[in-house]
């Protein structure tokens, strides 16, 4: 009977969601009809005379059907605007087969109610106004002295209807336009995928979600309307700033270095630079003090790629570097290719892209060859078939190509004193390889293959590392943590090399050297080799007859070697698989110079009066960064998936969110945990103290904010009480300048205010809320920061918001790899930005530091941290070309763009 009974049950919660929903979509409506009936009956008892407005020359447009006023009265109009891109309302009307709705983001707008005005920025900054008929900018909107229509006809006005019928029709028109909203919301929920725009569908399928209003802006996200009262202190839209901020970033510091799950990831250029790379970076970083010491230093950016920088090579002359790319998708969905580009590491300058269009899925290997001093690059890429390729490098031509193995390919080089002799290894596989001829001439090289003959040894299951000895033998490091010697050895009727040579590769040598898996090996100036094993975690030097001379051991927090690069004298760096970079010797051990975290993150606090954040993520670390010495001051294993933190104002104790519904309050000092509370069962999206400290908001996946008050030092805290009311599951909230409001998102685009103070009541009348100040701003929905959305957003694709602390500009983080800078207040549709990339995933959080002068940003899934200096509108350093969402496809150098 329980069983039966389930179904049933949730088919009446559904239902009574939905009736929910509907109901707070009239309550919306109801306010503005009630607004607009108040303001005529004031402006009745005022006898305002119908000539004032006309006076001042200003062509008032036309009035929404919530605020026409009865007959026989002035009617009281606002300007209201629906653009559709480059179509205006009109034109779609006139259309007698519209597009089909399911390429519509918004609703059907009713007709005779939408009017253009030109200066309404496009998303490629021009107008969207769609021809030289259209109307001038809307007049002065005064939400409590509404304008009176101009006597002039208009183009979407309708002259079939009595002036006394107009205000009837429209609230029935708009009440149908509401249905259509709820019906048509089931189907634009079910859209996968990120798109911001259409499918393709001719120039009116794709339409933007503003609609303007005298009192209030409404803008539309899959189908949903949401509505934003303007404060009582604008008198119009076109007073506020338009335009990109002048302020500007600039890259400053990247935190991080990727060693999870790439190799040719570490080197050492002639200058003294380490280079190593993560997420669309090439970092090249100048470490600080002595072996062993303290890092510090400084780092400069390679910022040329459009996606994940996969691989790395450094040219004989110590100074050009090659770097390979994965394939990714721009924010149009559009197919970036894999490339690799030659540069200089001096002055980070692009000398040339090898391979556009060449190259499927990813750069997986690079090598340049040292005989002819760095000529040709050899390039191995992610295909099913691995395809094998030489370049000449000083013009970018394909030499040879040839598929090399259906088998993952981990290591490409060339002999260093043969450049006609290449060796591939990867999955149970070393393949030596003879290129000849087709200098100079594209595509006329052959490439013959000898595979490796493994004989009477056990072939391993993976060979992820090989080095060239100075007696032309060549040593391999496999899964099974041995090292083996390949020699030049005569074939036989046995074991016949492959490609008709008379002589095949064999092993003549066989020396267990770790406790698993072998990442890495490194020959040293003096003629030893280093190998870096990976359960043991230990770095052996060999001698002559790999005799084992020296050994030290990683720390297990730091994981295993996953690299090593020589540097001056007997400093050794190390590469790790837990994202951090080791500097030292094997006689008095390795400290770190660089640390990252090493899975997806999402939680992001900075201090409130120091240069330090807190970050946490997917694999379980909360780290504290000190953003002045640009290093790690502590990290602590949670145990659990961290997704949100903020500090107290006094930055005694921060408080941690959780993915179980648990949350943390530690000590920043000690980091001792004070407090352990568990609020549902649902994950923790977002945690905020009020300003004062007095309370703490906590924002739960089961829709409630829990709302919990603090002592004055933050250790402890009790419940207070629960704001419940939203329909899906909390994403931002912000406190109010007073300590007493909140003002929340949710999941299905809701704008709530609560009065905390009151009993955590839910204010009804959001149109009381247009003029309160917020201490912060993060809520990604809202009337001061709505411009930031792009035309066609599916709702999701603005991940975190933050508004600096001087109220001038605000940071957005969104779900195409991208930082933007905006204007704020930013409360015009499809506001212009400047835009940085540089992650190669979505990036999650963005915050302002406590005095402005940085922003710092979080990656997904390439588990990046950014640290960006913020530069005043006359400061010296990069800045962008161009503003907005036009992603640079080839920038050339480290500039911001």
């Amino acid at each position: 009977m329980d069983g039966a009974a389930g179904p049933g049950e949730g088919s009446a919660r559904e239902a009574l969601q939905s009736l929910s929903r509907r109901l707070r979509v009239q309550e919306q409506e109801m306010e503005l009809v009630k607004a607009a009936l108040a303001e005529a009956l004031r402006l009745l008892r005022l006898q305002v005379p119908p000539s004032s407005l006309q006076e001042s020359g200003t062509p008032a447009p036309p009035g929404d059907s919530s605020l026409a006023a009865p007959p026989g009265l002035p009617p009281a109009c606002t300007p209201s605007l629906v653009s559709r891109g480059t179509q205006t309302e009109t034109e779609v009307e006139l259309k007698s087969s519209p597009g089909p709705p399911g390429l519509s983001n918004g609703p059907p707008a009713p007709q005779g109610a939408s009017e253009e005005p030109s200066g309404t920025q496009s998303e490629g900054g021009g107008s969207s106004s769609s021809g030289a008929g259209s109307p001038g900018p809307p007049g002065i909107l005064r939400p409590l002295q509404p304008p009176q229509r101009a006597d002039t006809p208009r183009r979407n006005s309708s002259s079939s209807s009595s002036p006394s019928e107009r205000p009837r029709q429209k609230l029935s028109r708009k009440a149908i336009s509401s249905a259509n909203l709820l019906v048509r919301s089931g189907s634009t929920e079910s859209r996968g995928g990120k798109d911001p725009l259409s499918s393709p569908g001719g120039p009116g399928s794709r339409r933007s979600n503003y609609n303007l209003e005298g009192i209030s802006v409404k803008m539309f996200l899959r189908g949903r309307p949401i509505t934003m009262y303007i404060p009582s202190g604008i008198r119009s839209l076109e007073e506020l700033p338009s335009g990109p901020p002048p302020e500007t970033l600039s890259l400053d510091w990247v935190y991080g270095y990727r060693g999870r799950d790439s190799r040719s990831n570490l080197f050492v250029l002639r200058s003294g630079e380490v280079v190593y790379f993560i997420a669309c970076v090439v970092v090249l970083y100048r470490p600080g003090g002595g072996p062993g010491g303290p890092g510090g230093g400084g780092q400069r950016h390679y910022r040329g790629h459009t996606d994940c920088v996969r691989c790395l090579a450094v040219h004989p002359d110590g100074v050009r570097v090659a770097s390979g790319q994965t394939a990714g998708v721009d924010k149009d969905g559009k197919p970036l290719q894999p490339v690799v580009h030659i540069w200089d590491s001096e002055t980070l300058l692009k000398l040339q892209e090898i391979g556009l269009g060449a190259f499927e899925r990813g750069v997986g290997a690079l090598a340049f060859s040292a005989a002819d001093q760095g000529a040709f690059l050899c390039v191995v890429d992610d295909s099913n078939e691995h395809m094998l390729s030489v370049w000449d490098c000083s013009r970018g031509m394909k030499l040879a190509e040839i598929k090399s193995t259906n088998d993952s390919v981990l290591a490409v080089g060339f002999n260093p004193r043969d450049s006609s002799c290449i060796v591939t290894s990867g999955k149970s596989h070393v393949h030596f390889w003879n290129w000849s001829g087709g200098v100079g001439v594209p595509g006329n090289g052959t490439l013959t293959r000898k595979q490796g003959v493994f004989g009477k040894y056990k072939k391993p299951k993976f060979i992820p590392c090989f080095v060239f000895l100075p007696d032309g033998d060549i040593l391999t490091g496999d899964s099974e943590g041995n090292i083996l010697t390949w020699g030049r050895s005569p074939s036989d009727s046995k074991t016949p090399g492959r490609g008709g040579a008379k002589e095949t590769y064999g092993i003549v040598a066989q020396a267990h050297a770790h406790e698993g898996s072998i990442f890495a090996l490194c020959l040293r100036r003096d003629g030893t080799v280093l190998s870096g094993g990976g359960r043991d975690r230990r770095l052996v030097q060999w001698g002559p007859g790999l005799v084992a001379l020296q050994e030290a051991e990683i720390p297990e927090h730091f994981g295993a070697v996953r690299a090593i690069a020589e540097g001056p004298g007997s400093e050794l760096l190390v590469g790790t698989t837990k994202n951090a970079l080791l500097r030292g010797d094997l006689a008095q051990g390795f400290s770190p110079v660089i640390q990252g975290h090493t899975d997806e993150l999402w939680g992001l606090c900075t201090h409130p009066s120091q240069n330090r954040f807190l970050t946490c993520g997917h694999d379980r670390q909360l780290c504290l960064w000190d953003g002045e010495s640009h290093a790690l001051a502590w990290s602590l294993d949670l145990k659990e998936t961290g997704l949100c933190a903020d500090f107290h104002p006094s930055g005694a104790v921060v408080a941690v969110g959780l993915n179980t519904g648990r949350w943390l309050v530690l000590d920043t000092e000690t980091r001792e945990i004070v407090s352990d509370v568990i609020d549902g069962n649902e994950q923790l999206s977002v945690v905020r103290y009020s300003p004062d400290g007095l309370y703490l908001a906590i924002g739960s996946h089961d829709n409630v904010i829990y709302i919990y008050s603090v002592s004055s030092d933050g250790a402890k805290s009790s419940r207070f009480g629960r704001c419940m009311g939203h329909s899906s599951f909390i994403t931002h909230l912000d406190w109010s300048k007073d300590g007493n409001f909140i003002m929340s998102n949710s999941g299905d685009y809701e704008i709530l205010y609560w009065d905390v103070a009151g009993g955590c009541k839910q204010l009804k009348n959001r149109y009381e809320s247009r003029d309160r100040e917020w201490a912060t701003y993060t809520c990604v929905l809202g009337f001061h920061v709505y411009g930031v959305w792009p035309d066609g957003s599916d709702g999701t694709d603005i991940n975190s918001l933050c508004r600096s602390h001087n109220e001038r500009v605000v940071a957005v983080a969104d779900d195409f790899c991208k930082v933007h800078l905006f204007q704020y207040p930013c409360a015009r549709a499809k506001a212009p930005s400047r835009m940085y990339g540089g992650h190669g995933s979505h990036v999650t959080s963005v915050r302002f530091t406590h005095d402005d002068s940085h922003l710092v940003s979080l990656g997904g899934k390439d588990a990046s941290i950014f640290q960006w200096r913020m530069l005043g509108a006359g400061g010296s350093g990069p800045a962008p070309a161009t503003p907005s969402r036009t992603p640079s496809l080839s920038p050339a150098s480290s500039l911001d763009v």
